[in-house]
């Protein structure tokens, strides 16, 4: 028994040397956080700061918002058809929200602070009301209807932080934030007159994965992709400048007379690396500059860089894979039309999910909010939004366009393939009435009378 036991752990620090990191037991030999530079634990700042200053950092988090908003929701009384949308179907309480929304530029707030969530692991969406209370007090019924919605205000991981924790396990709200903290000049350090106050959880909407405030960056998985990017970049732009701007590397030949070589250049012997060093900088500051060299010979040492596209692209890869997004829709590269239709389908589908399961959810969170503090009416709400994945009207058309083939094609046969109606529809228009169907053919009166025109009489 003993001898399996030795055995056993023979072979487990075996794989723990083969594969260190991997495996416990035996020692440890590499980090590979330490070895590869990677920060161990992220904070807010890190990830702010890579989103701020990598391209593609900026574009995984910005696309992906673009995407999710491509366009405004609409806040609904009730479900209904898309025939009845428009100014037709909407209601007079569905006109002053959207109004009233429109005026606080609330969808544009919301999708801000659904970026801001994305970068950090939460965002805030502060609500003011006109209720006459400090921001730290709690809020029971605001009059005043819609206009009891003053302003909103989306704020970072980095300015909103819980000041206060509820630690009694009687209480409904145990584990949750009794109080936060607001410092806008945090984050926003250009803001003159930045607001620092202490905020009631009521007039907070949490914005995240899942509400609560213990999510992740959407940046975190990809984290330590985006410094190899930087570390390739930095690298290659370095290593480039240096080779077109590397200073000469001066051998000394055994018979060279030092003592005169600084005689002539006016130095003592022990100046004489320093005037050097001086006269090497000039050389290199202009192309016209003389170099005096006695008993010496002047070099360079190129350094042979390797195409840096191959390793830069192992970490782009590793990125767009952490977002769930394309290469191609990341980084804007259109090589084949089918491969950028598949991968807008793809993309516009995984933006739909984020949608119904992390965005809509958070608006629907605010919503609830707005109804329990009087500012919208109780109903059962409902959040219209235009599918991402919807045909473009070339598309529609194009399809509309090959039924009417297939009719074409059938016609000597007598059989239909496919009705009018169903052609409007794969065009995106609804069929028409029996009264649009058919058109007489206008007299030429009418058609005097609809251009206001006057036919010439036989005297003219």
């Amino acid at each position: 028994m003993n001898k399996v036991v030795t055995l056993a752990n023979y072979a487990q620090r075996r794989l723990s040397t083969m594969f260190p990191g991997f495996f416990p037991g035996g020692s440890v030999k590499h980090d590979h956080y330490k070895d590869f530079g990677y920060p161990e634990n992220l904070s807010f700042a890190q990830v702010y700061r890579i989103y701020c200053r990598n391209g593609v950092a900026a574009a995984g988090v910005d696309k992906t918002i673009r995407k999710t908003w491509q366009d405004n929701p609409f806040l609904l009384e009730k479900e209904r058809d898309g025939s009845q949308d428009g100014a037709d179907g909407e209601t007079a309480l569905e006109k002053q929200i959207r109004q009233r929304f429109d005026d606080l530029r609330l969808w544009a707030r919301l999708a801000e602070a659904d970026r801001m969530s994305m970068v950090g692991a939460y965002s805030g969406v502060i609500l003011r009301f006109a209720d006459g209370k400090p921001f730290n007090q709690p809020v029971d019924r605001v009059p005043g209807g819609l206009d009891g919605l003053v302003e909103i205000i989306p704020a970072w991981e980095g300015q909103l932080q819980v000041s206060q924790w509820d630690t009694d396990e009687r209480s409904e709200t145990y584990g949750h934030p009794t109080m936060f903290q607001f410092n806008e000049s945090a984050v926003d350090t250009t803001n003159k007159q930045p607001r620092n106050i202490v905020i009631h959880p009521d007039r907070v909407v949490v914005w995240s994965k899942d509400g609560t405030l213990h999510g992740s960056s959407a940046l975190e998985p990809g984290y330590n992709a985006l410094v190899d990017m930087e570390k390739v970049r930095g690298a290659g732009g370095e290593g480039f400048w240096k080779n077109a701007k590397s200073a000469p590397v001066l051998e000394v030949d055994k018979e060279a007379k030092i003592d005169q070589m600084a005689k002539v250049m006016g130095v003592s012997v022990d100046e004489l690396a320093d005037k050097m060093n001086d006269q090497v900088a000039d050389f290199n500051a202009g192309f016209d500059q003389l170099l005096m060299l006695m008993g010496m010979q002047a070099k360079t040492l190129n350094v042979t860089l390797p195409s840096p596209e191959h390793f830069y692209a192992i970490a782009l890869q590793d990125f767009a894979a952490s977002m769930n997004m394309p290469v191609k829709i990341l980084v804007g590269m259109q090589t084949g039309e089918r491969a950028s239709q598949e991968d807008a389908s793809e993309w516009a589908q995984t933006n739909m999910s984020r949608r119904a399961n992390q965005t809509v959810p958070n608006i629907m969170t605010l919503v609830n909010r707005l109804e329990r503090v009087g500012i919208l009416p109780e109903k059962d709400w409902f959040l219209d939004w235009a599918d991402l994945t919807e045909a473009s009207i070339g598309e529609k058309i194009d399809r509309a366009n090959k039924m009417a083939d297939v009719n074409t094609k059938l016609k000597d046969s007598g059989e239909w393939g496919f009705t009018p109606e169903e052609i409007r529809m794969a065009a995106g228009y609804e069929p028409l009435k029996d009264s649009e169907k058919y058109r007489d053919d206008a007299t030429d009166d009418e058609t005097d009378a609809a251009l206001g025109t006057k036919p010439p009489t036989e005297e003219e």
